[in-house]
């Protein structure tokens, strides 16, 4: 098993206070933490407090691997919920540590990294779009072009899981769509919706 014994055993436990920064997003790693026990917030911090989170973690576990094994700045902040316990290793030690492991076992963790990372980027998207932004890009997303090159999207699931995903209320996904149609971007109030203006979404959704 991947964990802080089998890298440094002699790694010592520290403990961390609650409120307390443990990583800051665009930062670099020197050391990679593992969390013994505690709860740790990851989000947006604002002036050292968390205004925008995307996720908890309960340890024992890692705390943003991820970045470590790509070599990568962190995406998010994080932020202890409770106290925690946990200790480091350099990532120097670290690496060795991945590098030890056989080469399809590299392989399969270098690719969870990854899809981790991507979802990690596409939430901390999220939080820095409006909800009309967020529904352009979704409706972007998932558009399929017609025969005639008209682009449109059919509704398989229901407003309120598309709203989960989009992390605002399905009321507010309503009023979008309802003025996303009023400004003659997007046609149909049924399952399918017509993409009228492509080019205005994208700028919209600022992609």
């Amino acid at each position: 098993m991947f964990t802080v014994n089998t890298i440094d055993p002699g790694a010592q436990p520290r403990n961390i206070a609650r409120g307390q920064c443990l990583q800051q997003r665009g930062v670099a790693p020197d050391w990679v933490s593992y969390i013994e026990s505690g709860r740790v917030a990851l989000g947006v911090l604002e002036h050292g407090v968390m205004e925008h989170q995307i996720g908890v973690l309960e340890g024992p576990c890692w705390l943003d691997a991820s970045s470590a094994v790509l070599n990568l700045p962190h995406l998010v902040d994080a932020l202890a919920d409770t106290p925690v316990q946990l200790r480091q290793v350099s990532m120097d030690d670290f690496r060795q540590g991945i590098a030890d492991l056989p080469e399809a076992a590299q392989a399969v963790l270098t690719d969870v990294a990854m899809a981790h990372r991507h979802q990690t980027e596409f939430a901390v998207s999220r939080l820095a779009k409006d909800a009309e932004a967020r529904c352009a890009e979704w409706l972007l997303s998932h558009a399929q072009s017609g025969a005639q090159g008209q682009m449109a999207v059919e509704l398989h699931q229901r407003k309120r899981s598309i709203a989960v995903q989009l992390g605002i209320a399905p009321e507010t996904f309503s009023r979008v769509l309802r003025h996303l149609r009023e400004q003659s971007l997007i046609s149909g109030s049924g399952r399918v919706l017509n993409l009228v203006n492509p080019n205005a979404l994208r700028s919209l959704a600022g992609v």
